[in-house]
């Protein structure tokens, strides 16, 4: 069940951080003139999903809450700060997506536009610098709140590399969504964008390195040994594999997926890094984990989604992918008539 929560985890990083990454790229593209071209693709290319990535945030904590209660009960006490403001940001976040499409003037929908773009920078780092806080070993059960245990260096960096992350996969699949609404000059704004994400997560994953030396040694353990190593090798070697593919012009299926499959193997390779503990030298799994029976439900509720709400969810990021899923204009919905002529309203 832990690998369950942390395939949970990377899943929340890859999916939602490609609208969070969205979000980062409409913060940084400029005035209202200037940056018209690239928010009108933002718009268009989150528009079908943005909703759903939320679902596996809400699977990760209803699963940490059940199965490791003990786990939950630490990491929310010690870091209810962060993650309240995180959560925060994802309220602001949503509305002020929703309220900027539908806002009639120019100074309301850039205030929204502000709102959005300001929580989606926001929101990624406060959940990096709780992992962070995890991470480094400064939360334990009965620790209190405090400054120290989320800002600190590796939560600093954590939360850091959580933005780059965000936006490095934020400017692949705009890349990509800006080829299939034929729109050149998109493309090669966003490949520029996505080299120099990967350019900057490079370096804070650098950086991150020689602090977790001296500030979470159990972790960087982990990450230069093992199964730690083993996937950092693998994320890596996705990420030349993205490069090249941007290089080449080939922002495709294949960018996207070799870019999911670098920050979910970053994900991975930081959970593995962090065993036989979920809190690093305080809390093993065994330790942390609720009783059997509940583990046993979870297993079993675990393999109904896998079975019922997966294929729904991957079938709709394959329609939206493929541009099959297209926002209704509202002359669509103004339009009237049916097949034969007739004045009623038509069913889409």
């Amino acid at each position: 069940m832990a690998v369950v929560l942390l395939l949970a985890i990377a899943a929340y990083t890859c999916a939602g951080g490609t609208d969070y990454g969205a979000g980062f790229w409409d913060l940084t593209a400029g005035g209202a003139e200037r940056g018209k071209r690239p928010r009108w693709l933002i718009d268009h290319a989150m528009a079908p999903v943005w909703e759903v990535n939320n679902v596996w945030l809400i699977f990760v904590f209803v699963f940490m809450w059940t199965g490791f209660p003990t786990f939950f009960q630490a990491v929310f006490s010690a870091m209810w700060l962060p993650l309240a403001l995180a959560a925060v940001g994802l309220v602001l976040r949503g509305a002020g997506f929703a309220f900027r499409k539908v806002a009639r003037r120019l100074a309301e929908r850039r205030l929204y536009g502000a709102v959005f773009a300001v929580a989606s920078l926001v929101t990624p780092f406060f959940l990096g610098a709780a992992v962070g806080g995890v991470a480094s070993g400064r939360v334990k059960l009965g620790t209190e709140a405090s400054a120290d245990a989320w800002a600190n260096p590796t939560s600093i960096m954590f939360g850091l590399l959580a933005v780059a992350a965000t936006a490095f996969l934020g400017a692949v699949f705009l890349t990509g969504d800006a080829r299939r609404f034929d729109a050149p000059d998109l493309v090669a704004y966003f490949r520029r964008r996505g080299l120099l994400s990967l350019a900057a997560l490079t370096v804070l994953v650098v950086i991150t390195l020689f602090v977790t030396s001296d500030d979470a040694p159990h972790v960087w353990h982990g990450l230069t040994h093992g199964a730690g190593l083993a996937f950092g090798i693998a994320g890596a070697a996705a990420s030349f594999t993205t490069a090249w593919l941007l290089v080449r012009r080939k922002p495709g299926g294949w960018a996207r997926a070799s870019a999911v499959g670098a920050i979910a193997c970053a994900v991975l390779a930081w959970g593995l890094a962090q065993r036989p503990y979920l809190l690093p030298q305080s809390m093993t799994v065994a330790e942390g984990a609720g009783a059997s029976s509940t583990l046993t439900w979870l297993a079993i509720v675990t393999l109904v989604a896998l079975v019922i709400v997966v294929p729904a969810v991957v079938l709709l990021y394959w329609l939206d992918t493929r541009g099959e899923l297209v926002e209704l204009t509202e002359a669509d919905l103004r339009q009237g008539g049916d097949p034969e002529g007739g004045g009623g309203a038509r069913a889409t």
